[in-house]
């Protein structure tokens, strides 16, 4: 399985790629990284390496990996730490031949700098010599059928393959990750994923875990507080990231004590095994969010209340946050104490801390010198306690408030703390760079990260040639300051091959074929070459895994994302507000992407692509069945082709069923609308044929958390409100987020998507039938009440998969598309 265009070395020097720099800054620019920062990140690297465990502890950790991932193999393997100087002088993993005499001795040696090194240069040999292929579970599993049996190992050349770092961090996750994918996990499952991120090469992985259990221990032990007043002040388990970032509180809480020290208890799990292997832990630190009872304790503190976000009424049990403004010194005060109680748990383990500051929430001020004020505080609380800290800032903020923060003001936040001390991520890189427009934020250290999800929606998506290039391109470029690679996807456990892609763009330098990539991606991941899902995976590669249009995929297919559609107001104008001028608009506080025809005020899907080619992959990909069958890899892709086919196919179902309302033909509205229906009875059947599309592992999670029937319900409750209204409603009006994590799980279909279509259809008949006005609000009524049952229900579902996959995708193929 050996591709001999991979024996080469990708690493770059950094001794020279930062002189280079240097050279730059002086002979053109003052935009590149200056002396100061290249010498602080340099600083930086050796503070951080220093930090690391002892190489027998880290050697052992990556051991462990090995030994999960292919037991069978453990001795098959030499696993060595080795110092830069090998790798000249940077990071870097080498893949030998092991050179012994004894018949038992390990075949291949991998070294690597850190743990984290080694195991990426496992990864890299399985894949590339052995055709392995690893993935999350919900997505198919590993595939390590193609791994020789031990003493069967494939060699590498005489010379080996060694692979340096292009740039120093490969960085993990977005600040809602922890909710929309993480908030259920146990540590069996956290120690997959840090499996995985070790395979994958992560070193800079966000740690948000169990933080509110810290803040409970500043506010109580050190500011007077008491556990009553921080019940309004974290959100429910569901809905943490946004409690933290200040733009709800109380919404789904109050967080019982058990799950406050289970949490802290997890962190520490994670943390420990993260460093074991080498990895550099993001922290959380304080942006001026504080509970409302600080106002009553220090009534002489200047704290704001925020902006409403989201709420459909401005209800204070959940509105408009409290903030502590950063010219205040208890400002300071808070925020050193918040990392004094993190090392004081944890140990120092890192240096560098994430602080998102006005994230979707506009500052006050736009006076530069105030937000060079905040940003001189934020920083000025965490260096208090950690003398070397670092701000790891999310760049969300000059993307989607772009109005607000224009030069001066991004200059004034990048700028307002010591050179080096920042490093910025640019997250939706992959889509709307903003190095480009920002003179590379301002000479400001970035990572370059690609957004990709949103929601944890489940859609086949990507943009694989700007993942591709976009990275190289960026770091290559002239006054460079990009330090980085990272994903910062809202949800994970889908679009495996996007991932992959992503993960290596860690180690290559140059650029590359990624039509062959592919192809030897889909020989990996089902485990041998098949002509059919080979020429399958092309169609996709240009279509469906190329988007090139600029608008960011949250997936509003009618089917998850019920239009709130009033037809016999065809101006829109009890729509929610948005501009009906613009074919695409980005309603930022709302933070959904809605595709408008100028000519009518009804949301479209996003669609970028020609359903009929993706078709054409479809039809080869069931053509491949009797080969893959018992491919788990191959089931879930081809569960998930086809659910993305029949999801498109039933956007034009309903705009059809819409045009014979506006018609007034009710046969023809029968028609479409029951096929509508039907379409959503039979992907609900279609997706419970595999373990990673179901409602119930979602809703067990949650409540094997628990220690009592209370629990249970708040668990539940919280699980079942963010996939669906996710906010607030009144009676007539629906949450401003409904459907924004909505999900293609086999069980909401058939319990929560299929009874609101129907009701809507039925309104939409008896409107007809009767020749009365709709009534849109009788609709709106009777779906919001529905949901809030649904909300509070506790019906089970499903756990494991049920039915044939292949069979059950091959008659929906005949059904629809032949």
């Amino acid at each position: 399985m050996r591709n001999p265009n991979l024996n080469w070395n990708m690493g770059c020097d950094f001794n020279y790629f930062f002189a280079f720099l240097i050279l730059i800054l002086l002979l053109c620019s003052s935009s590149s990284l200056s002396v100061q920062e290249s010498e602080a990140i340099e600083s930086l690297l050796s503070r951080l390496d220093s930090k690391r465990p002892s190489n027998s502890v880290q050697e052992s950790a990556a051991k462990g990996v090995l030994q999960r991932l292919l037991p069978t193999h453990l001795s098959s393997f030499e696993l060595k730490i080795v110092s830069k100087d090998v790798c000249g002088g940077q990071s870097c993993f080498r893949v030998t031949n092991f050179k012994s005499s004894s018949g038992d001795s390990p075949q291949i040696l991998i070294q690597g700098t850190t743990a984290i090194e080694i195991t990426s240069g496992l990864h890299w040999y399985l894949k590339y010599w052995c055709g392995a292929h690893i993935s999350w579970e919900k997505t198919g599993g590993i595939q390590i059928n193609s791994v020789p049996k031990p003493g069967l190992l494939p060699s590498v050349s005489t010379e080996g393959v060694m692979i340096q770092r292009p740039v120093p961090w490969n960085y993990y996750q977005n600040v809602v990750t922890s909710s929309y994918s993480y908030v259920w996990w146990d540590w069996q499952r956290w120690e997959k994923e840090i499996d995985w991120m070790a395979l994958q090469g992560i070193n800079l992985p966000l740690a948000f875990t169990g933080q509110e259990a810290i803040w409970q221990k500043v506010f109580l032990q050190e500011f007077n507080l008491t556990a009553q007043d921080l019940n309004d002040f974290f959100g429910g388990p569901a809905f943490l990231a946004w409690a933290r970032m200040a733009n709800l509180h109380g919404w789904g809480g109050p967080l019982s004590q058990n799950w406050l020290d289970k949490q802290l208890s997890l962190q520490k799990q994670i943390l420990q095994r993260m460093t074991e292997l080498g990895m550099t832990p993001v922290l959380p630190s304080f942006s001026g969010n504080v509970p409302a009872a600080i106002k009553k304790k220090f009534p002489s503190a200047n704290i704001t209340r925020l902006g409403d976000w989201n709420t459909v009424d401005g209800d204070p049990r959940w509105c408009c946050t409290f903030l502590l403004d950063s010219s205040d010194p208890l400002f300071v005060d808070i925020g050193e104490a918040f990392i004094r109680h993190q090392l004081k748990e944890y140990g120092s383990i890192t240096n560098i801390y994430s602080c998102d500051t006005f994230n979707e929430n506009t500052p006050p001020s736009s006076d530069p010198s105030y937000i060079s004020s905040l940003g001189s505080a934020v920083y000025k609380a965490m260096s208090k306690a950690d003398k070397d800290a670092v701000w790891l800032m999310q760049g969300w903020l000059f993307y989607s408030d772009s109005s607000f923060w224009k030069p001066p003001q991004m200059e004034a936040l990048l700028h307002s703390v010591p050179f080096g001390k920042m490093i910025v991520l640019d997250l939706f890189a992959d889509v709307h760079p903003i190095w480009k427009n920002s003179s590379q934020f301002y000479g400001t250290p970035y990572i370059w990260c690609m957004l990709h999800n949103f929601g944890g929606n489940i859609e086949m998506y990507g943009t694989m040639d700007s993942v591709a290039s976009g990275p190289i391109d960026a770091r290559t470029s002239e006054n460079s300051t990009m330090v980085g690679v990272g994903m910062c996807m809202e949800g994970i456990e889908h679009n495996p091959v996007v991932y992959e892609l992503m993960s290596e763009m860690a180690f290559r330098s140059d650029n590359f074929d990624v039509k062959a990539w592919l192809k030897s991606y889909a020989s990996r991941r089902y485990g041998k070459a098949v002509g059919e899902v080979e020429a399958a995976w092309e169609i996709l590669y240009h279509t469906v895994y190329n988007c090139t249009d600029g608008i960011a995929d949250h997936n509003k297919d009618y089917i998850v994302e019920f239009p709130d559609w009033d037809p016999s107001d065809p101006t829109g104008s009890d729509m929610p507000e948005n501009d009906h001028t613009k074919a695409f608009v980005l309603t930022h506080q709302r933070r959904r992407f809605f595709l408008l025809e100028t000519s009518s005020s009804l949301p479209q899907p996003h669609l970028w692509y020609s359903t009929e080619d993706v078709l054409k992959a479809l039809k080869l990909f069931l053509a491949a069945g009797t080969e893959l069958a018992g491919s788990l890899t191959y089931r879930y892709d081809l569960v998930d082709l086809t659910r993305q086919s029949l999801s498109k196919l039933a956007n034009q179902v309903y705009l059809d069923s819409i045009a014979a309302f506006t018609n007034k033909d009710a046969k023809a509205l029968s028609v479409h609308s029951q096929k509508f229906l039907q379409l959503i009875k039979d992907i609900d059947v279609l997706l419970a044929a595999d373990d990673g599309c179901l409602l119930g592992t979602w809703l067990e999670s949650a409540k094997s958390l628990t220690e009592n029937s209370n629990e249970t319900k708040q668990y539940e409750w919280n699980a079942r409100t963010q996939v669906t209204m996710w906010f607030d409603t009144t009676k007539y009006v629906q949450s401003k987020l409904h459907d924004y994590a909505n999900k293609f799980w086999s069980g909401l279909l058939e319990s929560y998507y299929l009874p609101r279509a129907s009701m809507y259809f039925n309104h939409l008949s008896r409107s007809l039938n009767e020749n009365v006005e709709f009534k849109v609000e009788e609709w709106r009524k009777e779906w919001i009440a529905f949901s809030e049952k649904w909300q509070r229900g506790s019906e089970l579902y499903p756990v494991k998969a049920q039915g044939d996959a292949l069979a059950i995708a091959n008659a929906l193929y005949q059904k629809y598309f032949s």
